[in-house]
């Protein structure tokens, strides 16, 4: 599988994570290194690193920065869904690496 060029957006999160329906995340992918560069909502502006495996799975690290001016950090295991209509959904569970280290999960869709 591969992200290169693609958009995601979340359509769900638990209520410690930062990210909103008006957060997008622009997908780069060259071999098997993801890149990504993401702000909207609570967020100012993040970045991701990471690592896609053959099934596409993701494990990722993030930073970005909110609207309270902090630098969050964390770690993500992402595994996709190919949805009917040919879109990706990513299922997602993460942790803080800053903060109060809590754990979440998300879903994000291509748009």
């Amino acid at each position: 599988m591969n992200y290169n060029n693609k958009k995601f957006r979340p359509v769900s999160n638990t209520p410690n994570g930062e990210t909103s329906e008006e957060t997008i995340f622009h997908y780069k992918q060259e071999g098997n290194i993801l890149s990504c560069s993401y702000s909207g909502g609570q967020i100012k502006s993040g970045q991701l690193i990471g690592l896609v495996d053959e099934a596409g799975n993701i494990d990722m690290r993030y930073h970005q920065v909110n609207g309270k001016g902090e630098l969050m950090t964390g770690i993500c295991q992402s595994k996709p869904e190919v949805l009917p209509n040919g879109r990706i959904r990513l299922h997602e569970t993460w942790q803080w690496t800053s903060g109060d280290q809590s754990k979440g999960n998300s879903v994000l869709e291509e748009i």
